[in-house]
């Protein structure tokens, strides 16, 4: 049924095969990622891919807020800001007070000097959440 060419060939290939020196190279692996070791100018477009894919959209974000609201907070950050200038002022000015008491928007902020430290704590009316805040004074010693 068979004939002598057909069995021929692939022992041919077979003896063929074992008489070649297989070549062969060690795999490395090799990260991607520049935060893994890999290359870091891989950053740019990683993090291009992963925005791409960021379909989360930021409650609080403000590029679709009102002229009115951005003005408003914008004010209110600068009231803020000129009410702790004040207090800081209270603490450690020309004439410091060795304690207060300041109540403003739903919170009051106590503080008290000692020789080593002021001690503020910061009380919100409407939860009843406290936060004290130590901070040491430097004594110059002459």
């Amino acid at each position: 049924m068979f004939s002598r060419a057909r069995l021929s060939f692939p022992i041919a290939v077979a003896a063929y095969a074992v008489t070649v020196p297989a070549a062969a190279q060690d795999i490395t692996y090799q990260p991607i990622d520049p935060s893994f070791g890999g290359n870091p100018f891989n950053s740019a477009h990683l993090l291009g891919i992963a925005n791409a894919q960021n379909d989360y959209k930021d409650p609080t974000s403000t590029q679709n807020s009102s002229q009115a609201d951005i003005f408003a907070r914008q004010l209110q950050s600068r009231l803020l800001s000129a009410l702790s200038s004040q207090i800081v002022n209270a603490i450690f000015g020309e004439n410091p007070q060795e304690s207060g008491t300041i109540s403003f928007g739903g919170q009051t902020i106590n503080f008290v000097r000692s020789l080593t430290e002021v001690t503020l704590t910061i009380t919100d009316n409407d939860t009843g959440e406290v936060t004290t805040i130590v901070i040491p004074t430097f004594i110059e010693v002459d």
